[in-house]
């Protein structure tokens, strides 16, 4: 399938930028902000400024910035997260070109948090040996940094924001990217045309029953990559946070719990209150994520119980209202006081380490077409993200996104078309999508979670393919048919790339190892 619309789709308005960025997260924002104002730019967000996963990043922005750390002491912590499948060259420009990025957010006035002496102030999370983690409002670090970029980029006369703008295709020709067909309002469909079009549309959270995601993560821009053609890498390792608030009535969209709660001190403990990551690895409750993940998920196989807890009650009421003080709120709002109750949690899907293969300057294999941030492979994370990593891979390779579009910019006479009459048509769908949905994110959470198995993988793939074709068979021009066909698309690539990978690395765990 290459095109989700078809001859029949009427385009109701046409705009030409030099620019087209899908995605107002941090990686989005900070890619625009990086580029050279003599080029037109619309960031399409495909609800509110608030809605992206960045908003909701808690922990922080990793950095080697403090008198006691290195750029090397940070790639060796990101290399053994990776679990030895981290782009050596990615990695290095990471940890090395980090803290230039991290200066530049303090001069845009990003109000990181500062201790006694008003120097910015670090906190330690799971893989890390060192304090190098900025925070900014306790643990609010994504709304504090994506608020005060998206008022600076309000303020560009160069960038454009389109709100309410959801990604249906992109649009190519014989020299590469033209642009993209966007529905406006769930409304009316726009062409925005441009030869560059910078995917950065998060993660696909929705892909699974339970996520720390935001609601509009259902892999748009991924999927709608591979419709065009791009190339992606391990999209197979999906990581699931450890610490998932546990709620009894939870609706699927779940609260994350820091990880920088077990960074100031917090014990993970089973109902009995006894600690069961000690002996599994060095930094015990502060081992790489997947690792923890899994500890939980077999500590509750051998007791028989629904969730683990984090227990921080050795730290005082205060410093728990200073330092967390969204985590505290919620989680009183739950009837749990963090100074006197553990916390109940259990692993969640949180992130994707694979996504559209990129170089290091965020280009893909189709001229034109960029990736930076999550929907991005940089080859940073490897098989599994180091802790706030991910919000430093945004700034790195989002200004690095913007200078290769800066120094090679593509030239036209023109602005591509799109020749609609070429398209197919295809019947109208008479199908219930959230049915359809409900259903393949039943499957991955069952078959393709953080523990996996041949045969799960292989029935999971065998259904989602039949959902698969039968969305691709059909037309409907809403949204709610988009995201369900994006999120089967999506699905299937996760489970075929799990299944061609035998071996147990990372975040990819596989309890029965098999032939290919």
């Amino acid at each position: 399938m290459r095109y989700v619309i078809t001859s029949e789709t009427k385009i109701d308005k046409i705009f030409d930028f030099d620019v087209i960025i899908v995605g107002a997260g941090l990686a989005g924002l900070y890619t625009a902000l990086n580029l050279d104002e003599n080029l037109s730019c619309v960031i399409l967000a495909k609800d509110n400024i608030n809605i992206s996963s960045s908003w909701l990043a808690q922990g922080g922005i990793a950095a080697a910035i403090s008198d006691d750390d290195t750029p090397e002491l940070h790639f060796e912590d990101t290399v053994v997260a990776g679990a030895g499948l981290c782009n050596t060259e990615a990695a290095k420009i990471l940890v090395g070109e980090g803290p230039q990025d991290i200066k530049a957010l303090v001069k845009l006035n990003v109000p990181f948090d500062l201790d006694e002496n008003g120097e910015l102030q670090f906190t330690r999370e799971g893989g890390h040996n060192k304090r190098r983690v900025v925070h900014a409002g306790g643990d609010a670090t994504g709304r504090e940094t994506v608020k005060a970029l998206s008022h600076i980029v309000s303020k560009r006369k160069n960038i454009t924001f389109s709100g309410h703008s959801c990604l249906f295709d992109i649009v190519t020709d014989e020299n590469g990217i033209t642009g993209a067909i966007v529905k406006y309002n769930d409304s009316e469909f726009l062409f925005f045309r441009a030869r560059h079009v910078v995917i950065a549309t998060g993660g696909i959270g929705q892909v699974y029953k339970s996520s720390t995601n935001p609601s509009i993560a259902t892999g748009d821009g991924i999927a709608a990559a591979m419709r065009a053609g791009a190339q992606l890498k391990n999209i197979e390792f999906v990581q699931f946070h450890p610490s998932g608030l546990w709620l009894e009535d939870s609706d699927g969209h779940e609260f994350l719990i820091s990880e920088a709660v077990r960074g100031e001190g917090g014990l993970l403990v089973n109902a009995k209150g006894q600690r069961f990551m000690v002996g599994q690895h060095e930094l015990a409750e502060l081992a790489p994520r997947d690792i923890v993940a899994r500890g939980i998920l077999k500590e509750l196989k051998k007791s028989g119980e629904t969730h683990a807890f984090i227990d921080i009650t050795a730290k005082s009421d205060e410093f728990l209202k200073m330092r967390f003080p969204t985590i505290y709120s919620v989680c009183l709002d739950h009837g749990i006081n963090i100074s006197t109750d553990w916390i109940p949690v259990c692993p969640v899907q949180h992130y994707l380490m694979g996504g559209i293969d990129t170089d290091i300057d965020g280009r893909t294999n189709i001229p034109g077409l960029f990736a930076v941030g999550e929907a991005a492979n940089t080859g940073v994370h490897g098989a599994n993200r180091l802790a706030s990593n991910s919000m430093l891979e945004c700034l790195v390779f989002g200004r690095r996104t913007a200078t290769s579009i800066n120094d090679y910019r593509i030239k036209s006479a023109s602005h591509g078309t799109v020749d609609l009459t070429k398209i197919p048509l295809r019947p109208h769908g008479q199908h219930d999508y959230a049915i359809l949905r409900n259903r393949v994110r039943t499957l991955m959470s069952d078959h393709c979670g953080a523990l996996r198995h041949k045969d799960g993988l292989t029935y999971a793939l065998s259904k989602i393919s039949e959902i698969l074709k039968d969305l691709e068979s059909i037309y409907d021009d809403s949204i709610t048919y988009l995201e369900a066909l994006n999120i089967a698309t999506v699905a299937k690539a996760i489970v075929d790339a799990a299944l061609n990978r035998p071996d147990s690395i990372g975040s990819h765990c596989v309890e029965d190892h098999y032939d290919k």
